[in-house]
């Protein structure tokens, strides 16, 4: 599992004979190579999130086509707000990963243990705080979002069902984001395979079979996400010795759980900016009608597959990051993003390529209508001369929230939502941009993020690393 040999706890008198140690499956990533400890890590992450995404295209197959298009657009319309209140939620998790991380880097096994317990514990209360505010604010959230009356009901459902199950989805969450923070990426991955698996035929048999509409289709969400967090912890109890908790790791720690909030507070704000803004940005392509919604879909849906390697290097480097942190290896985490960066540099130069070639190719894939094709090529020859500023926005990130930036995920969360709000504006306003004012402006945020992102890095950089940094 490691490239430099795995930190055997056992050896260093954590666990005591009175239990046989299994087998160890975390990865020390504070000595080694930075870009090979990055690319193993990075792997199975980028694997996972193409198995989530083939899942995300077949349950929308399955819904549209068992179901029809009212139920598939009663599911999609959920997907913003969806985003935002999971986006709090995650933001959490992350705090936990990153504290977890940096006592694991400083080779403090009895913090590393009190971190892994107290994690359950702001992580099972903020699921239910969370969950239970998405529950009751769905049907007035929905209306202000002006969904369709006919969709409505199918709607509320949906969301509500997806509502309940987020205290189910943070076991997964909380079991995954602590492997993670071990440096063990190939533990969350089998359980998300078995996950995508699951659902897919829990999603035939309720929906298919059992003609449960589209509660059955957001029931067999919930059961499946439930099995693999079960799965999950349970291997983890089993197979990972840092959870093997005694009743010292179990106490509440007061200091733990606040630096846990006060890390993922500020990631949760990020990503929640970064939601209010691309529904903003979608009112505004509404705007032009159906063609330009059409060709701006399938460009996201092409686009979210280039932004996939960059969000797994991305958590790669927040994991490689908080160890370094904790190990006080502060040159290492330069390294760590340089090499990063050249890496982000070389692909997003290959997917602009790609694109400017073959984009009208590739958005034909999902429709086949000429005005959309040519309209969505046109719009990914603009947006794929920014990959770059994509590229540099997840480096920077991956290295400023796994170093406890909190400053920088607000910064960056207003940033992106001046942008996508702001831009639209402007460009209506005193241009002649009209339709190509929505691609002109993803474009230009990511440019202005990743400018803010870089200018902020250095300036952290300069406070913390000495020397020819």
């Amino acid at each position: 599992m490691s490239l430099t040999g795995a930190v055997d706890p056992a050896k260093r008198g954590l666990f005591p004979l009175r239990r046989r140690s299994p087998r160890n499956t975390t990865m020390n990533m504070t000595e080694g190579s930075p870009l090979a400890l990055l690319a193993v890590f990075a792997l199975p992450l980028l694997i996972g999130n193409l198995f989530q995404q083939a899942y995300n295209l077949a349950d929308s197959m399955i819904v549209g086509r068992l179901l029809g298009a009212n139920a598939l657009a009663a599911v999609g319309a959920t997907g913003s707000i969806s985003f935002l209140f999971f986006s709090i939620f995650n933001g959490i998790s992350g705090g936990c990963g990153i504290v977890t991380a940096q006592y694991f880097g400083a080779r403090d096994d009895r913090l590393v243990c009190k971190a892994i317990a107290n994690s359950a514990y702001i992580m099972i209360g903020s699921s239910l705080l969370t969950g239970s505010v998405a529950f009751a604010m769905v049907p007035t959230v929905l209306a202000w979002m002006g969904t369709p009356a006919e969709i409505l009901p199918d709607a509320i459902t949906y969301m509500r069902m997806t509502s309940a199950s987020v205290p189910l989805i943070a076991v997964y969450n909380y079991a995954s984001s602590m492997q993670r923070a071990l440096g063990d990426s190939r533990t969350p991955l089998y359980f998300l395979v078995f996950s995508c698996f699951l659902n897919i035929g829990l999603d035939l048999l309720f929906v298919g079979v059992f003609r449960l509409g589209v509660f059955g289709a957001a029931f067999a969400t919930m059961l499946s996400q439930l099995l693999a967090g079960a799965g999950s912890l349970i291997w983890a109890f089993r197979r990972n010795p840092y959870f093997h908790l005694t009743r010292e790791s179990l106490a509440f720690d007061k200091a733990i759980a606040k630096k846990t909030v006060r890390l993922g507070l500020p990631l949760a704000l990020q990503w929640s900016l970064i939601a209010i803004s691309t529904t903003a940005l979608q009112s505004v392509v509404n705007v032009f009608g159906p063609t330009a919604m059409a060709a701006y879909t399938a460009g996201n849906r092409l686009e979210q597959l280039v932004q996939m390697p960059f969000g797994s290097m991305s958590m790669a480097l927040s994991t490689y990051t908080s160890q370094n942190m904790g190990a006080g290896k502060m040159k290492r985490i330069r390294e760590g993003f340089r090499d990063s960066l050249l890496a982000m540099a070389v692909l997003a130069g290959i997917m602009s390529l790609v694109m400017q070639l073959w984009g009208g190719s590739l958005v034909g894939l999902f429709v086949r209508e000429k005005d959309v094709i040519d309209l969505g090529r046109r719009a990914l020859q603009i947006t794929s001369c920014f990959y770059i500023f994509l590229g540099v926005i997840y480096v920077c990130r991956g290295v400023l929230n796994g170093v406890g930036d909190a400053v920088f995920a607000f910064v960056n969360g207003i940033v992106e939502i001046a942008g996508r709000v702001g831009l639209p504006l402007l460009l209506l306003g005193i241009t002649a941009a009209g339709v190509w004012s929505i691609w002109i402006t993803a474009g230009v945020t990511w440019m202005l993020a990743g400018i803010s992102c870089i200018l902020r890095y250095v300036s952290w950089r300069r406070k913390n690393i000495s020397g020819n940094a």
